[in-house]
């Protein structure tokens, strides 16, 4: 009887090349998978794991199943990546990022440098810029997240927080900003903070160094920075309507405001981040898999746009306005936007790269704030011009009156 394990030529290529397998035996290796994406350097899978899908890319440093079994399936992993415990499926972690104990995060995350989660967070559809950090027993689907400067000035999502991403007539044109692309990326804004034991019923946006309060259910926007929220549920009873869409100029202005920060945020990837990724082992897949995560997130969103539009009812003229134009609306985000790259700040940022260690996250932050903030103005010309482009099409709507 052959007891060798599912993929152990694989398992044997693997410990050829340097990387720890304290139980080989245990070891899973689908055999789509391409050994030549895994390094060997410094690289640890615990007894239990198992890898699958011809995407898939672990980088030098990362370790997997710490703390229990992982499964990874069509991941991309950058340097450093420490996956302790759960379900990983075609999402992207950056350097150092992590994730504790019984995590499940499915398709369509993106989690930057150091981003973190404790145990028992579930993520889909789910961007977190570096730093940012996840408490315990966490649902966080349909967002995007920003602030913060370092691991010890971190946005953060207290635990048992949950983002309530599916309404019930059933969409989930629900997606949230916490913060935003253009200031975020500069890594040099105040933390969000989401108490503990509370939740916000997507779409909502808020601005920097918002804190809600432990408890709290958020259920409207908090645009200015620095506000502390606390927001209880009233107790109230009415007949409902389904399918009403009494907030509908809201959520489609949230959603257009989401895909437009995505559309910056892919820019910022493609004349960016790029030179940084080119540097790693393995970069060019990781970057290959951000972008392609990227594009899923615009899809996603503009596919629950459509699936709403076809249940809304045109009997006012906002709503007819919605219903006639989606289909434009949702073309928006998948042609980009003309808005001219700001070369002199991009040249500003590949020259400090060039001069200074390398590292994304310390070159940013050591630009100088004058040159920061030429990158916000860039970025910022780019989600508004698309915003302008869709209040444009919906005329009566008016998303930005």
């Amino acid at each position: 009887m052959d007891l060798k394990p599912r993929g152990y030529d694989k398992v044997v290529r693997l410990l050829d090349k340097g990387v720890a397998i304290p139980n080989p035996l245990s070891l899973d290796i689908a055999d789509d998978v391409d050994v030549d994406r895994i390094s060997g350097d410094g690289v640890t899978v615990h007894p239990g794991c198992r890898i699958h899908g011809s995407r898939t890319a672990i980088s030098a440093g990362c370790t997997l199943g710490a703390e229990g079994p992982v499964v990874l399936d069509d991941c991309r992993l950058g340097p450093g990546v420490d996956l302790k415990g759960g379900y990983f499926k075609r999402s992207v972690f950056l350097e150092k990022a992590n994730m504790g104990l019984g995590a499940q995060v499915r398709e369509g995350c993106l989690l930057e440098e150091e981003a973190n989660g404790a145990h028992c967070v579930g993520l889909k559809q789910t961007i977190l810029f570096p730093f940012v950090t996840l408490g315990s027993l966490i649902n966080f689907c349909d967002c995007l997240m920003a602030g913060g400067t370092s691991r010890k000035d971190h946005s953060e999502v207290g635990s048992s927080y949950i983002h309530f991403n599916y309404t019930p007539d059933g969409d989930k044109t629900t997606a949230s900003l916490f913060g935003d692309v253009p200031r975020g990326v500069m890594l040099d804004r105040p933390p969000i903070f989401l108490g503990g034991q509370g939740g916000a019923v997507g779409p909502v946006r808020t601005g920097f160094g918002v804190v809600i309060a432990a408890g709290s259910v958020l259920r409207a926007d908090v645009l200015a920075d620095e506000r502390l929220v606390a927001a209880p549920m009233p107790e109230f009873e009415r007949a409902r309507s389904p399918h009403a869409y009494r907030n509908l100029v809201r959520v489609v202005r949230n959603n257009v405001v989401y895909l437009a920060n995505l559309v910056a945020l892919q820019r910022w990837y493609e004349t960016i981040r790029a030179p940084f990724f080119a540097e790693q082992d393995l970069g060019s897949l990781v970057y290959e898999g951000a972008l392609d995560v990227l594009a899923s997130a615009r899809s996603e969103r503009t596919k629950r746009l459509m699936a709403m539009a076809a249940k809304v009812s045109p009997a006012t003229a906002p709503a007819r306005a919605f219903c006639e134009h989606v289909g434009e609306i949702c073309g928006l985000f998948s042609d980009g936007t003309a808005v001219p790259d700001d070369d002199a700040f991009i040249t500003a940022v590949h020259s400090a790269r060039a001069a200074g260690p390398g590292n994304y996250t310390e070159t940013i932050q050591g630009l100088p704030p004058q040159v920061r903030e030429q990158g916000v103005q860039w970025l910022q010309r780019i989600v508004d011009s698309l915003c302008r482009e869709a209040d444009g099409l919906l005329g009566t709507m008016d998303l930005f009156d």
